[in-house]
């Protein structure tokens, strides 16, 4: 179970309260887009059996019922990986079909549909999470409905565990009228799809080449330096990335294509280094093939000219 500390004031004074982060408490995570935490909450009490809400005076009562709707056809960044760095907040668009009953109507005001990108076995079991904002959506029928949404991945929200393969999850809420604060959850009805896609969050990546000496006599040996680094949401600075395979690859300048010439392994500190006999004119760069937490990058050609 994940826990995060948070310094909060209190009748003036300042008090350290740890937030931990059930499944059943979307408050908990990172905070959520206006209109989603409620609905999200009351995902979590039809999925969980437990009340997410309460109040000053008592816990929310009641069981919502199940809303007749599915998601299908859902996809997160256009169904490739999610790189986050260390600074910029990344917006990542998902997309997914609403089917619903007839009797549903899914353009209420209080109806909400949206996504939620998590870590961990299942919704109910949640590590980390984000939560899209409410979607848009545009009816296709009676009962069907394409709709989009935008997913904000702050990397302040991230530690490098949370790296690797994530889960989406659909959940729409209609709350007919009941305060989404503090619902009698007997007249909410919820809707979740769980495991709707599959994809991974990655610490973003940065690949350099330095190829010399520039120019270089023709079958002399060009020496190729570089660096692969990545993000560390730990400290939110880069850090070389280690032992990990990396190709040299020529290209010459009449072509467009590059050729592998070997692989070679990143030092302790990320740095790369290996040596190649110059033939031609044309352009060496260093190529990382990615893994499930660290995108694939390449280096931009370095140009040699060979006398």
């Amino acid at each position: 179970m994940r826990i995060r500390a948070t310094v909060a004031a209190v009748s003036g004074a300042l008090v350290l309260s740890a937030l931990v982060a059930p499944a059943a408490l979307a408050a908990d995570g990172p905070k959520a887009p206006a209109g989603v935490a409620p609905a999200n909450k009351a995902a979590h009490s039809a999925s969980t059996g437990k009340a997410a809400f309460s109040s000053s005076t008592a816990d929310a009562e009641g069981t919502p019922y199940a809303l007749d709707a599915s998601f299908s056809n859902v996809k997160v960044n256009n169904g490739k990986g999610i790189p986050v760095g260390t600074t910029n907040v990344v917006k990542v668009p998902v997309s997914f079909t609403l089917k619903h009953g007839e009797d549903v109507n899914i353009h209420a005001a209080d109806f909400v549909a949206g996504i939620e990108l998590y870590r961990g076995a299942t919704f109910e079991d949640e590590i980390w999470w984000f939560d899209s904002n409410v979607a848009t959506c545009s009816d296709s029928s009676t009962t069907a409905a394409s709709c989009t949404a935008t997913v904000e991945i702050d990397p302040a929200d991230l530690l490098n565990e949370d790296a690797g393969a994530w889960k989406a999850a659909g959940f729409a809420v209609a709350f007919n009228g009941e305060d989404q604060e503090n619902p009698n959850l007997d007249n909410v009805g919820v809707a979740v799809t769980d495991k709707a896609a599959a994809f991974n969050l990655q610490r973003y990546s940065k690949l350099t080449v330095n190829a010399a000496p520039e120019p270089v006599k023709k079958g002399k040996t060009v020496t190729v330096t570089g660096k692969l680094s990545r993000a560390n949401w730990d400290d939110n600075k880069y850090h070389g990335y280690t032992n990990q395979p990396v190709k040299l690859q020529f290209r010459k300048k009449s072509s467009s294509t590059y050729t592998t010439l070997k692989t070679i392994k990143s030092n302790s500190t990320g740095e790369l280094k290996t040596t190649t006999t110059a033939t031609v004119d044309g352009y060496f760069r260093y190529s990382f093939a990615g893994t499930t937490t660290t995108p694939a990058v390449s280096a931009a050609g370095d140009y040699v000219d060979v006398q």
